[in-house]
């Protein structure tokens, strides 16, 4: 009974403080349009600016948070367009070595026309000797594939060496370049013979020399060209060694010298044709002179 008692006090308090909270109210909105000035002086000083600041800094973040967002999809397209590039840039490098592949074939198709009197195979370097020249280098064909030693060996333009070494599988080739390379030549304009020599002192010049040719009526001038001769005990007559570039009358007053720009280019030898038949064969001869029965 007790507790039923201080229950109902308790509602009636509670009652009480919103009858007196209503009047409270009621008495303030009829002084609102006075008290209104002074308040609103005050937030013009405190509350305003305060929600300025917060509003600056809340567009601030939203900028930083958009910037942020924006860098990373820069990054990202940034990322992809590098990929494309280095695939673009593999894709082209390929296609590019395709063309120069292309190019060479076509070199060599070529000279396989211009000699077309000989059989020929076709093979790749795989090997050289220190240097920046190929003054001896090394082939992936050998004797299982037909190549014999003293084979011609064409590349470029013309005559790039002959073949001094056959393994199973490759073979070994001494250029015209080589400082043990002598070679009888001939002026494909007149005729006239003579010694071809490789000297790679001279290849800086892009140039070997000939000497011990006739200083006779026949006309040489820089331009011609110089095969190889009918006398050549070891390399097949008519193949081109490469152009004149300098000649000259030697103080013997009876044979003339000079040098010749190479139809190969020496630097740079990757494929090349041999020719499978060596001069001893076309000639009935071996290699010792004697006829072969």
């Amino acid at each position: 009974m007790k507790k039923k008692n201080q229950n109902s006090h308790t509602n009636r308090y509670i009652l009480l403080g919103l009858s007196v909270f209503c009047a409270l109210m009621m008495v303030l909105s009829s002084f609102s349009d006075i008290a209104a000035g002074p308040f609103r002086a005050l937030a013009n000083v405190t509350v305003i600016p305060l929600q300025q600041g917060i509003n600056h800094v809340g567009g601030w973040l939203g900028d930083l948070t958009d910037n942020f967002s924006t860098l990373q999809q820069l990054q990202d397209e940034n990322r992809k367009l590098k990929e494309q590039v280095d695939a673009l840039t593999t894709e082209n490098n390929y296609l590019q070595e395709e063309s120069y592949e292309y190019e060479r074939l076509q070199e060599l198709y070529q000279l396989d026309q211009n000699y077309a009197e000989y059989e020929k195979t076709a093979a790749h370097v795989i090997g050289k000797d220190a240097g920046n020249w190929f003054s001896t280098f090394t082939i992936d064909k050998g004797s299982m594939d037909g190549i014999a030693v003293d084979m011609n060996v064409l590349a470029g333009s013309g005559l790039v060496g002959i073949v001094t070494e056959t393994g199973p599988t490759w073979a070994k080739v001494r250029t015209i370049i080589d400082d043990s390379t002598n070679i009888s030549g001939m002026v494909l304009s007149t005729s006239d013979t003579c010694i071809v020599s490789g000297d790679l002192s001279l290849m800086s010049s892009g140039q070997i020399s000939f000497d011990q040719m006739e200083n006779n009526d026949n006309p040489v001038a820089v331009g011609d060209q110089i095969v190889t001769s009918y006398i050549s005990d070891k390399y097949l007559q008519g193949i081109l060694i490469g152009s004149i570039s300098e000649v000259n009358v030697d103080s013997n007053n009876l044979t003339r010298s000079g040098y010749i720009i190479p139809a190969v280019d020496f630097r740079n030898i990757q494929e090349v044709l041999v020719i499978t038949t060596t001069k001893a064969e076309l000639t009935g001869e071996d290699e010792t002179g004697e006829e072969q029965q």
